[in-house]
């Protein structure tokens, strides 16, 4: 049965049973892609079609408002058992959404184990790898055999998120070294552990920054990591899985922020919701813009002197912005990804620089011959202006759009504060006020009328 199929199906009209058996044996990722598309009032009814084991899975591939929604529909018995069979880290990030009253409910009616998992990670701060670990892994002492440490894998280990590496740790927790499970099968069980695991072990600590995780795991490929507190003890890893989900939104908040949107405005997201989120960054750039319109105000007379500016200066606001933006965004995006750091500031701006050269040659030189079609005889001498002044912008463009970011990277600010409003507002500032000054001075020096 494939996807598009099921899609097909309307809740309510066709065949329950023929749609109860196609939502069993599908894949849960593929499941809950089709609830979470379902309008809001057949959400519930397809999800109670789930038989339990089906349903538990599902339910940790939902984004988190659907997950709210459903508690909200499902009786608590439902709601406890599915609460209760999430990994602890989805768990955190379920609650973060809900009111406190749920929350204080649901914990109530976890196990003591999972009450104190999910209690654990919801302490950290938002952001740090403390809040995206999972507290399920699999933790081995030095002193055992690598045959007693498969049997207890196999005994006691069964639940836990991955078991691709196992841990080792002394008597008080604190991480010793590391063991893969492909060593362990591959090596004689009357072997001690700490015979063949590694003493290098790659760790982050609870207060490190999500995607300072992530880049440690691309760094150095890793399909867990595991996480410790401040006297080294092992409290949790973060998995692949979440490093793919850190990765995809931090990606989405720089984008957005880039364009000048508030963070978690979704494609689908309500009208209210998108409103909410755009008008305070359209009404702040509209404040900033001010500024670019008082460097245009009073030059109101040289441009009815010259008409051939008001052709002229949207190119410059266009082509500017263009400019810088595409200097932030690689700017940036270098940070993001790890690629740079505040300390290569004077080698990306000197790559910055002699590229902008280049650049700027070329769009003068189109900016004089532009002027020069649409310029009546008697303006000509505005191409020469505008050239010059292309070719300053777009130096100006490329350093604006390189030293920002690093700079407030090295403020330990997030350097996407930079959006691309904002660096397009600030070079129409600069630009239109060089241009429409050199123009007049031009008309004072040639005694043309203004």
């Amino acid at each position: 049965m494939l996807m598009q199929d099921v899609q097909n199906s309307v809740i309510g009209v066709g065949d329950l049973n023929q749609l109860k058996w196609d939502l069993n044996h599908l894949q849960p990722v593929d499941v809950g892609e089709y609830i979470t598309n379902l309008p809001t009032n057949e959400r519930a009814i397809a999800f109670r079609l789930l038989n339990k084991a089906q349903a538990i899975d599902v339910f940790e591939y939902l984004p988190t408002e659907v997950q709210e929604e459903l508690i909200n529909s499902l009786h608590d018995v439902q709601v406890v058992q599915l609460v209760e069979a999430m990994s602890p880290d989805e768990r955190a990030e379920l609650f973060d959404e809900l009111p406190a009253g749920v929350i204080k409910r649901l914990l109530q009616e976890l196990s003591p184990e999972q009450r104190q998992a999910t209690a654990t990670i919801l302490g950290y701060p938002e952001g740090t790898a403390g809040r995206v670990m999972t507290t399920e892994y699999v933790r081995l002492r030095e002193g055992l055999t690598v045959g007693e440490a498969l049997s207890k894998i196999r005994r006691q280990d069964e639940d836990k998120e991955t078991i691709y590496y196992a841990y080792v740790t002394d008597d008080n927790r604190t991480l010793v070294r590391v063991v893969s499970l492909r060593q362990l099968l591959f090596t004689f069980p009357d072997v001690l552990i700490r015979d063949i695991a590694s003493d290098r072990v790659i760790k982050v600590r609870t207060e490190t920054p999500q995607e300072e995780v992530a880049q440690i795991m691309k760094r150095y490929d890793l399909i867990a990591i595991p996480v410790v507190d401040r006297e080294d003890r092992l409290v949790g890893i973060i998995t692949i899985d979440d490093v793919v989900d850190i990765l995809e939104e931090e990606a989405t908040e720089d984008i957005q922020k880039l364009a000048g949107v508030s963070g978690d405005e979704a494609a689908l997201s309500p009208p209210g919701v998108t409103i909410r989120k755009r008008l305070p960054w359209l009404l702040a750039i509209m404040a900033l813009y001010v500024g670019a319109a008082s460097a245009i105000a009073p030059f109101q007379s040289v441009i009815s002197a010259v008409p051939v500016l008001a052709v002229i200066m949207p190119i410059f606001s266009n082509t500017g912005g263009t400019v810088g933006i595409q200097a932030l965004t690689v700017t940036i995006r270098g940070l993001g990804v790890g690629e740079v750091t505040s300390k290569d500031t004077m080698k990306i701006l000197r790559k910055e620089l002699f590229a902008g050269v280049g650049t700027a040659i070329a769009l003068c030189l189109t900016m004089i011959l532009l002027s020069l079609i649409w310029a009546k005889p008697q303006e000509r001498w505005v191409a020469l202006v505008a050239g010059t002044v292309m070719a300053s912008n777009t130096i100006v463009a490329v350093t604006l759009g390189t030293l920002l970011p690093m700079g407030l990277k090295r403020l330990k600010l997030d350097p996407a504060l930079v959006s691309g409003p904002l660096v397009t507002t600030m070079l129409d500032t600069i630009g239109f006020l060089t241009f429409l000054s050199l123009i007049s001075l031009a008309l004072n020096v040639l005694h043309l009328p203004t």
